[in-house]
């Protein structure tokens, strides 16, 4: 009798060890904060309140020493990183956009002709058989299918045979397609058109009622209904510039100082939307409207809800990193997140889910500013840069438009007019490279089929080798000067290998995690395995990147059977 009480024993806490061990959270929700510099997780703090990215920073695990390790430092290329653990080389998103060789033209990364938008009855469009809302919008003819690779939401659904969901939240399309992956229940995206998320018929055929309930709103109309004014005074905002800055440029329809006078906008009312901070609480209210129409985090079966944030990309290339409007909009910023984080708590349960956040690149300084600092700093003309290249090329070679196009940092050659003409390949791009450094704003300039040669610091190399993808890029690369980039007299852009476009902010949070500061270099790379390591689940297929242990080892000794014994 005591033999078989012993046995029963032994498997009744066996089996609840074993589903101790299977313990996962019921909600994984992936945030990116598009073009969010690693300083302004301190930059603003004095300002922050204590629930939104001070309650992150204390409550949860902070990599402080996080870099992308490709070029170029890009949305899409950012934001696939992130769910892939992978780089432009491996996972096909090359840019936001790249040159096809084969189409003979420019390919935007989430393009997909083959499909159509979804939109609902506000929208300018019509009924189609079978009861489906078609618009006429081309703003949805996207999906996912230019990516290479799989995702960390993908292998989640995999791991759980699909009874799990996925859904993908963002104003950009790319911010909302590429997270959410190739195995989503869902992506939805914000249309100027109609001033609502749209999506594509590569996940549905009609809209589902919630989220034309959630459209029927018009949160749009009544944001914009009011003007946007800083949060508190402007001679209070000590770690940003004076308010009117010639350099900075301005919102749609209206100009670049406070306040800005949205409620007075018309025809340009929807677009400049994405350029204020109503974005961001739009987007939590969408992610919030998604957890309850989807119920995710309901029950036993992990879901993934990707939200990215993309009005501080477009606030932030409109009026640069030391503007009043970028510090209003993280201090903004911050408020929202920590009334999302209540809403969590409260809707999922307070440590039932598990939250990343992260930026997809940073931002240079708008050089009109760093000038003003005495800063070396400059801009390049693409088109400029193009026509010298050619005009230079014609006189030593004698045939015209030898460059196909400039994109990513990388020039094209014309392949077909170097073969009719009978002209070297390589004698072309040796001359290309001593032409590009030339130009005053260009620093380096090598051939990308012998990047081994190049004189690159190895930091450098590494990340264009695997920015580097055979089939999508260009011949030669070219590298600006430190502060310099492509573009005009106002505002800032990204794309390039330094660390204010590199380095970037990672905090963990929730489910597991116990609080703690890392100081040691991690990647963008490591996201997704480390994502994988804490649902004990398989890695993306093209993950280059490591689990950071600092991050799993509390959560894997929660879950393992040996930690309860």
């Amino acid at each position: 009798m005591k033999k078989t009480g012993w046995l029963l024993w032994l498997l009744f806490s066996g089996t609840a060890l074993f589903a101790q061990s299977l313990q996962k959270p019921k909600l994984v929700i992936g945030v990116v904060v598009d073009q969010m510099r690693w300083d302004y997780l301190y930059r603003y703090e004095a300002r922050y309140s204590a629930g939104g990215f001070r309650r992150l920073l204390r409550e949860g695990f902070s990599c402080e020493n996080t870099f992308i390790p490709y070029t170029p430092t890009n949305t899409a290329p950012g934001h696939t990183c992130v769910y892939t653990g992978s780089v432009p080389s491996l996972h096909g998103i090359a840019g936001n956009s790249w040159y096809s060789r084969q189409l003979g033209r420019h390919v935007y990364c989430t393009e997909d002709s083959t499909v159509q938008t979804v939109g609902n009855l506000s929208v300018a469009g019509k009924m189609t058989s079978g009861n489906m809302w078609a618009s006429t919008s081309a703003a949805g003819k996207m999906s996912p299918r230019n990516m290479w690779a799989s995702t960390i939401t993908d292998e989640l659904r995999l791991s759980n045979n699909m009874r799990g969901k996925t859904i993908g939240i963002a104003l950009k399309d790319r911010g909302a397609i590429l997270p959410a992956g190739h195995t989503a229940n869902a992506a939805y995206w914000y249309d100027n058109g109609s001033a609502g998320f749209i999506s594509s018929t590569y996940y549905m055929q009609e809209l589902p009622q919630w989220v034309k309930n959630f459209n029927n709103r018009k949160l749009v109309d009544q944001y914009m209904s009011q003007p946007w004014k800083p949060l508190y005074p402007l001679n209070t905002y000590v770690q940003s510039t004076s308010d009117d800055k010639a350099y900075e440029g301005a919102l749609f329809g209206e100009d670049n100082t406070f306040d800005h006078r949205t409620d007075m906008l018309t025809s340009a009312k929807y677009e400049a939307f994405r350029t204020t901070p109503y974005g961001n609480i739009y987007t939590i209210e969408m992610a919030k409207a998604a957890i309850e129409g989807e119920a995710l985090g309901a029950d036993s079966t992990t879901d993934f809800l990707t939200v990215s944030f993309s009005s501080p990309d477009y606030i932030g290339h409109t009026f640069g990193p030391n503007s009043i409007e970028v510090e209003d909009n993280y201090l903004r910023l911050d408020r929202d997140l920590a009334q999302f984080l209540q809403y969590l708590d409260a809707k999922v349960g307070k440590g039932a889910y598990l939250l990343f956040l992260t930026a997809d690149h940073g931002v240079a300084h708008v050089p009109g500013f760093a000038e003003e600092m005495h800063v070396p700093a400059g801009t390049s003309s693409e088109a400029l840069l193009r026509k010298n290249l050619n005009e230079g090329l014609q006189k030593e070679f004698g045939a015209a438009n030898m460059i196909l196009t400039l994109t990513n940092y990388q020039v094209f050659l014309n392949n077909d007019t170097l073969a009719k003409k009978g002209i070297s390949r390589q004698a072309v791009k040796e001359a290309v490279i001593r032409l590009l450094l030339q130009e005053q704003a260009i620093a380096k300039a090598f051939d990308l089929e012998n990047i081994a040669a190049a004189a690159l610091p190895e930091r450098i190399k590494t990340m264009v080798v695997n920015g580097y993808n055979q089939k999508l890029s260009g011949d030669v690369q070219f590298l600006f000067k430190p502060q310099w980039f492509e573009g005009g007299k106002t505002g800032t852009t990204h794309g390039v290998w330094n660390p204010y476009d590199a380095h970037i902010p990672l905090l963990w949070f929730g489910w597991k995690i116990k609080p703690g500061r890392l100081n040691r270099e991690t990647y963008m790379t490591d996201i997704a395995p480390t994502v994988a390591a804490l649902l004990q689940i398989q890695m993306p297929n093209a993950a280059i990147g490591n689990a950071i242990t600092e991050v799993t080892t509390g959560a894997v000794q929660a879950q393992s059977p040996a930690a309860k014994r």
